[in-house]
């Protein structure tokens, strides 16, 4: 989270002092007119800025995972400058379509519009061009504006259907495209000729061959890979459904923690699964364990059937276990077990070296469930701590320095819910735990 932090006030930060150095010296602000004329020009920066880099974050580029310590936290990165632009971008509009409100209101009379002063030097092409341009963009503008709006609340509800949230939130590309144009018409002339406008024009070619990719349906293309459903395995009082499937030729590993978008069905599209197993390219199998969370994954155990078809890619995630920490705590909160149990059946083929407890709460358990995670654990040399709500309670920071005296010496692992995790986060923060050495899955693509 403190990256992610660090990178959405870095933006908006670079952004900003582009825009004062554009822009000084900057002119007597003499009334309403000329300061909404400057607010004008800051805010449509500040908007089509951060949907630029939110665009480009859209695009699953790895080599951006690494600068935000994984796809988790780049899409939580895409989802806060997204409410960003969805505060920036009424602002602006409020700034452009204030002089009209004004006048028809009586507050204030309507600006007398005249041609060029006498003597004014003839204007470059380019921009007698722009300007020949300006009642389109602008009205192209208005209408993208309204859409992007509807488009970004939509994709914050999280009561929205996943379904349509991902078939609508493609759509916000279109409205960007137009955004960018209504951008390029109307920025101040002068500031394309200034670092403000060279950046904001790369940042803006990175948003559209990222919106390109994203109507072409060319995002994540070169990682997909066919295969075939051969195992479905469900746990009803958990409501938990495991999935083998074997993978054609094309899957280059994954490390255990990581996650894959997978399609079973084109009507629905991709959800995002974090992988199960550990990789042996001599079966080329993958394992996903899902839970009946929504409107789809209520449905996977009846839907899904043996033989049919499956298309995974990735891997994505660098939830993968890998510090300077010989000493390791694990916690999984429900289904966010899935990539500790990866994990043993890697440490079980490769063996295990360090000193490792892993900590599974969880509101329900099955004899069955509780068996394979024991067996998991003890192949892999992990000491497992099982707690299940009704019976022990919820953990707590308290409870984790009980049952792992050495904590402090160990970095913590912790994929569940979020609130918990930070919870956690929290309270060994304020005991002394470096917040390096707290690691948590953002498994959220909203």
């Amino acid at each position: 989270m403190k990256n992610i932090r660090i990178a959405l006030w870095s933006i908006l930060g670079v952004l900003t002092a582009l825009w004062v150095a554009a822009n000084l010296p900057f002119p007597e602000i003499t009334g309403f007119q000329s300061a909404r004329n400057l607010f004008l020009q800051y805010s449509g920066v500040m908007a089509i800025g951060a949907m630029s880099v939110a665009m480009i974050l859209a695009a699953r580029a790895k080599w951006l995972e690494p600068w935000l310590n994984g796809l988790d936290k780049s899409y939580r990165l895409h989802k806060w400058l997204g409410i960003f632009a969805l505060v920036a971008a009424p602002l602006h509009w409020v700034a452009a379509k204030g002089p009209k409100w004004a006048v028809q209101w009586g507050l204030m009379d309507r600006p007398e519009r005249g041609g060029p002063p006498a003597g004014m030097p003839e204007l470059p092409a380019i921009q007698e061009f722009l300007n020949s341009m300006r009642g389109t963009a602008e009205a192209v503008g208005e209408w993208a504006f309204y859409a992007t709006v509807v488009l970004i609340a939509l994709a914050l509800i999280k009561r929205f259907p996943y379904k349509l949230f991902v078939s609508t939130h493609t759509l916000i590309a279109i409205a960007y495209l137009a955004l960018v144009g209504h951008s390029i018409v109307l920025m101040n002339f002068d500031s394309w000729t200034q670092p403000l406008g060279v950046i904001s024009g790369a940042l803006m070619l990175g948003g559209v061959i990222s919106a390109v990719l994203a109507l072409t349906r060319q995002i994540g293309r070169s990682k997909r890979v066919h295969g075939l459903i051969d195992r479905i395995h469900s746990f009803p009082d958990m409501r938990v459904t495991e999935i083998d499937i074997t993978l054609e030729d094309g899957w280059k590993g994954h490390d255990a923690g990581q996650f894959a978008f997978v399609t079973f069905d084109k009507r629905e599209g991709k959800h995002p699964f974090t992988m199960a197993s550990a990789w042996d390219p001599q079966t080329r199998k993958i394992s996903f364990s899902t839970k009946a969370l929504g409107d789809y994954t209520n449905l996977m155990a009846d839907t899904l059937s043996i033989g049919g078809a499956a298309m995974v890619e990735g891997p994505y995630g660098r939830f993968t276990f890998h510090d300077t920490e010989s000493r390791q705590i694990w916690i999984g909160g429900g289904i966010g077990i899935t990539p500790f149990i990866a994990r043993m059946k890697q440490l079980a083929l490769m063996g295990n070296t360090g000193t490792i407890d892993l900590i599974h709460s969880t509101p329900k358990t099955s004899d069955e469930a509780r068996a394979l995670l024991t067996a998991d654990a003890k192949a892999a040399g992990v000491r497992l701590h099982l707690m299940v709500d009704d019976r022990d309670g919820m953990l707590t920071g308290d409870r984790l320095r009980e049952m792992v005296p050495d904590w402090n010496t160990a970095s913590v692992w912790f994929c569940g819910p979020a609130a918990f995790g930070t919870s956690l986060r929290d309270d060994l923060a304020k005991n002394g735990l470096p917040s390096r050495r707290y690691h948590q899955e953002l498994f959220n693509m909203r």
